[in-house]
């Protein structure tokens, strides 16, 4: 039988949003496509890193680039009494000049700055990690809400984010899913609190993306804005 999650699932404890400000793009779906980025980012950037064995949506181990002291390590910033804003670089930000870079020019106070390594998996094997994120423990209500935006790093097209809004119980609602497939340099941001959500790896060999936590504000909505195709 295919897994689908229940009441009992964790994800269905974590809050969902009230009061705080969302990036208007973010409010009708939960996630905006970007144009791919532009540049190229050297291989040895993400390969030369350190790595923890650190499980979150499948086989996963993560390099942290930024945390919340600067430390090389994976916790939730919430461990260190702080909302997942105002990072600090670590050392491995030092080998990825490129992504420290990118992630600077987004103009946001960003948190969790991470490389994730995915092993392959089917879509049933995937969907057994389908969960959303606690991106705002400790998150003051009359601040941004956190989201997330990914650079995706390896050439996987074959492979796809499956996102789902929830229902009033906070689970998931089949016929809203979505698929983002996943080539190279290709960019989005996920309000990964509200939607289900799991990466489904078709590949052969392990799958790299940068991760970022970032704070919803006005500045990041024009940043979107200024990121996502052109209207024909």
């Amino acid at each position: 039988m295919t897994f689908w999650p229940t009441k009992e699932h964790w994800s269905v404890e974590v809050p969902v949003r009230t009061e705080h400000y969302i990036c208007p793009s973010l409010e009708k779906d939960g996630f905006v496509a970007l144009t791919p980025y532009a540049g190229v980012i050297p291989k040895e950037e993400w390969e030369s890193l350190v790595y923890f064995d650190w499980k979150s949506g499948g086989d996963t181990n993560f390099a942290p680039l930024a945390s919340a002291d600067g430390e090389l390590e994976c916790r939730g910033f919430w461990d260190k009494g702080k909302p997942d804003k105002d990072a600090i670089w670590t050392s491995n930000a030092d080998k990825a000049p490129t992504m420290k870079q990118y992630v600077d020019s987004i103009g946001a106070n960003f948190g969790r700055v991470r490389i994730i390594k995915l092993e392959p998996a089917t879509h049933e094997e995937a969907l057994k990690s389908f969960h959303r994120d606690d991106n705002n423990r400790l998150n003051p209500a009359d601040e941004g809400w956190v989201l997330r935006t990914w650079i995706e790093l390896t050439d996987d097209p074959d492979s796809y984010m499956l996102l789902m809004d929830m229902d009033e119980d906070r689970l998931p609602i089949a016929g809203t899913e979505r698929r983002i497939p996943l080539p190279q340099y290709s960019r989005f941001v996920v309000d990964t609190q509200r939607l289900w959500h799991v990466v489904v790896h078709r590949g052969n060999a392990s799958r790299y993306a940068l991760i970022t936590c970032v704070e919803s504000t006005p500045d990041l909505e024009r940043w979107i804005q200024t990121q996502v195709p052109a209207l024909v």
